[in-house]
């Protein structure tokens, strides 16, 4: 298989162009913009490798890609909105740039091309590609209004933050390598193992994403850490954190969340290591890590053309920033 680097520069070729006409300018150049500045384009690259795992790959799955590279940043678009975010990626968030009203619409047209692109693949398998696109599309927005809810709730267990984790991250990146795995001719078998290590590969990510934030690197993290203390998110960590923590450190937790700034983040983070947050959120990492990877060793191809993938999983797991 081709490694990750050579697929993503592959399809940077065909993706670096205007998506979008020319006018009306302020609906079209915001929507532009957003994909002009960047991004990892991880989904997009596993649609591509889930082709490629069972045979050459073909245009549909370049299709198929921008698809969901537009999709995805249709969802970037709203997120932001809805979490006044004045920066993504280092750059002024669409609807600080253009106001809300044009970030909504320039979301909407996103979405629309997404689907144009989904037009141009193959009738052989658009009725399947289609209804996994358009429940994985549900159940992004699931995601997004259940993490919303839960901001609003002091008793969220983390199976209830799993299964949101699970809408809101891993099943985009799940839908990527069966879409290609799907246009690579996979079968239904081979195609659920590869959905499912998309799945439980997105859920170690997100432990990661939520362990670095708190007990990162700042030098490696390249930002201060403590983000989504500062913000009161329930994440991983806090979660396991209130349920395991004595009445009293459940009060000392609770006097931390309303003090300001980094004393906060201090705080609280002392109390997680007392509860032993840190040693256990890298073992349920390693949990859904194991997971993932039986889910790739059950794929029946040849073990040697699972190695791009294994690869990638390693380096998406084993970051410090």
């Amino acid at each position: 298989m081709t490694p990750f680097e050579d697929l993503l520069r592959q399809f940077e070729a065909r993706f670096s162009r205007r998506h979008f006409p020319e006018t009306p300018a302020t609906l079209y150049d915001p929507a532009q913009y957003i994909l002009g500045i960047g991004g990892k384009r991880i989904r997009p690259v596993l649609c591509l490798m889930g082709n490629e795992l069972f045979d050459a790959i073909r245009p549909d799955a370049f299709e198929m890609a921008t698809a969901i590279e537009l999709f995805h940043n249709f969802t970037l678009i709203h997120d932001d909105i809805m979490d006044k975010a004045p920066l993504r990626r280092g750059h002024a968030t669409v609807h600080a740039k253009w106001g809300e009203n044009s970030a909504l619409l320039a979301g909407d047209v996103m979405l629309t091309m997404a689907y144009e692109y989904l037009n141009k693949i193959d009738l052989s398998y658009t009725r399947r590609i289609m209804s996994l696109f358009n429940r994985t599309v549900l159940e992004v927005s699931e995601g997004q209004q259940l993490d919303m809810d839960y901001e609003q709730r002091s008793d969220v267990t983390l199976e209830e933050y799993l299964h949101m984790i699970t809408l809101k991250t891993s099943v985009l990146l799940a839908c990527s390598l069966k879409t290609g795995a799907i246009i690579g001719g996979s079968s239904q078998g081979n195609s659920e193992h590869l959905y499912q290590f998309g799945k439980n590969l997105g859920i170690a990510f997100q432990i990661q994403d939520d362990y670095l934030d708190a007990f990162g690197d700042p030098a490696k993290f390249g930002k201060q850490v403590g983000g989504d203390i500062m913000a009161g998110k329930k994440t991983f960590l806090m979660l396991h954190t209130l349920k395991t923590c004595t009445p009293a450190q459940a009060s000392e937790l609770q006097h931390w969340m309303t003090v300001p700034g980094r004393d906060r983040v201090e705080g609280v983070l002392s109390i997680m290591r007392a509860c032993g947050a840190d040693g256990w959120a890298a073992d349920l990492k390693q949990h859904y890590t194991g997971l993932a990877m039986q889910n790739l060793e059950d794929v029946a191809v040849l073990s040697g053309r699972k190695e791009a993938l294994r690869r990638l999983a390693g380096d998406l797991l084993q970051r410090d920033h």
